[in-house]
């Protein structure tokens, strides 16, 4: 599972093409730092501190999973990159782009490095005017006040104009207007419920993640297959059916899709694995009077990796059930996933080769993964 943080980001430029460059940052910090959730108003304001010409200036709300030191790092290169300049005086100039972290979830922090809060925003109008429009009941964790209510209090009496200009959220390149249901699919370790639950985040849709930490049958599973498959997988078809149908029915309204970390005929894959033929034949009867009504996704993603790749992951997650899978059981999961796949043509299915990216680790592998989906 990721961990996320909410990073609240001032931006400003004095010369130059103002919005353009403020434009360029927000793509750079789209692609290098994380998902933009929401952009401010702009607005004009005099150069505070210094003769130059006014400002343009805006704030973002951005979810990451970098640390409060590397986002800092990456802001100061995408400043560097779009040509700020910085002295030695001491004293305030004018510059193409000015990008300030302002918070880092509550972070408290006061380095020669990084502080936090940033210690003069509560006196900056032209900070906390576009900071309000995205996060006006955010508290100060220093002050205790909400951005609002700095606001209020605020002495600096500059004119902050609203301009008619506004800037663009990279994440609006992706469509996912044309589906309803989206299911994610993929061998064990492969991803799926990251993926799912970074979709859900980034795209307004309600999120359905399988219970399968839940089933006591399955670390017995691992220990004795031929004793525990059968039950297992019954306990699957009913868990499944039970959760599948109860959270397609509750519509939410505030949700513009559904996407799901798993798809109901999983269940059918790893039973062909797992079962004996007769229990197979059995089962798969079962399945279909189950599952005859249920909904289907309109889109089927298969996250691809080499087996390699997958012990890796689930090394790394750690569960000790999980210890003792072979490699020989991930590729017949995959051999089973493949041949499903081709077997049911009338599905709309999306496979996508991960085995070379990490899309947790790696944003530019989450947007590659987004191109894919959307192309």
């Amino acid at each position: 599972m990721t961990h996320e943080k909410t990073v609240l980001i001032g931006i400003g430029s004095n010369t130059g093409d103002k919005t353009t460059l403020l434009q360029s940052a927000i793509d750079a910090i789209h692609t290098q730092i994380g998902s933009i959730d929401q952009i401010s108003r702009l607005y004009q304001t005099p150069a505070l501190g210094f003769e130059g010409a006014d400002f343009i200036n805006g704030c973002l709300k951005v979810t990451t999973q970098l640390e409060a030191s590397q986002v800092l790092e990456k802001l100061l290169i995408i400043e560097q990159n779009l040509g700020r300049t910085r002295h030695d005086d001491g004293l305030y100039h004018s510059r193409t782009i000015d990008l300030d972290l302002l918070f880092f979830d509550s972070l408290i922090s006061k380095s020669e490095r990084l502080e936090l809060p940033h210690p003069r925003l509560h006196n900056r109008r032209f900070v906390l005017q576009p900071l309000t429009d995205i996060a006006s009941d955010f508290e100060h964790p220093v002050l205790k006040h909400t951005i609002s209510t700095l606001l209020e209090i605020c002495n600096d009496e500059s004119i902050v104009t609203p301009l008619v200009d506004q800037l663009t959220n990279p994440m609006q390149a992706f469509d996912f207007s044309k589906y309803n249901f989206i299911a994610i699919e993929g061998n064990i370790g492969a991803g799926k419920t990251s993926l799912a639950h970074m979709i859900s985040h980034d795209f307004n849709a309600k999120k359905i993640l399988e219970r399968f930490a839940d089933n006591p049958f399955l670390p017995k599973f691992y220990e004795d297959a031929t004793r525990y498959a059968f039950t297992l997988e019954m306990s699957f078809l009913a868990d499944r059916y039970q959760q599948i149908s109860d959270d397609l029915s509750q519509l939410d309204l505030f949700k513009d899709f559904i996407v799901s970390d798993y798809d109901v005929f999983k269940s059918l894959i790893f039973s062909k694995i797992t079962l004996s033929e007769d229990e197979f034949v059995l089962y798969r009867k079962l399945f279909y009077q189950v599952y005859k009504d249920i909904a289907r996704p309109d889109l089927y993603i298969y996250l691809y990796q080499n087996t390699e790749r997958l012990q890796e992951n689930i090394r790394l997650r750690g569960r000790d059930y999980e210890k003792t899978i072979e490699s020989s059981y991930l590729e017949k999961i995959n051999s089973g996933y493949l041949e499903f796949i081709k077997n049911h043509p009338e599905f709309n299915v999306k496979i996508i080769d991960i085995s070379n990216r990490d899309f947790i680790k790696n944003r530019v592998d989450y947007l590659w993964i987004l191109e894919q989906i959307c192309a």
